[in-house]
């Protein structure tokens, strides 16, 4: 049983190691199970939920949840002070399903306001705008 447990202690540090490669990224499980299965040291998908999980509870670790329809999208932290304090936006292409993450400091002021002027705060997992992205907007004028 002792095996055991180092080999999941084993897999969360090589699994720390590769989120902290991709901080300020957001991945997925698909991610991580595609990059540990090319790297021939596949890890199994509950392992990788059950391990994000657990990142998450301890904060360094965020977790997104962008529409019913999407994969969770996870974010390595640790190193980040202020991540608890800031809502991450986010930008969902309605053709191709990119997601792009926005630090942006218009919509910080919007938040802000809102939490201000309107005594409404942002569900931080929850902050995703629609819309299309440039290249598939090239491709619908292309085409």
């Amino acid at each position: 049983m002792g095996g055991k447990s180092m080999y999941k202690t084993k897999q969360r540090e090589e699994m720390l190691e590769y989120l902290e490669s991709v901080q300020g990224k957001h991945i997925t499980v698909s991610d991580i199970k595609e990059y540990f299965n090319n790297k021939g040291n596949p890890i199994g998908t509950a392992t990788i939920y059950r391990q994000l999980e657990k990142m998450v509870d301890e904060g360094i670790v965020t977790k997104y949840i962008i529409d019913a329809n999407s994969p969770a999208c996870f974010e390595y932290v640790a190193d980040d002070e202020d991540h608890d304090k800031e809502v991450c936006f986010h930008c969902k292409c309605e053709k191709c399903g990119k997601l792009i993450h926005l630090h942006c400091e218009e919509l910080e002021e919007m938040q802000g306001h809102l939490k201000d002027e309107h005594e409404f705060r942002l569900n931080p997992m929850r902050t995703v705008l629609y819309g299309i992205c440039s290249e598939c907007e090239n491709k619908q004028k292309q085409g």
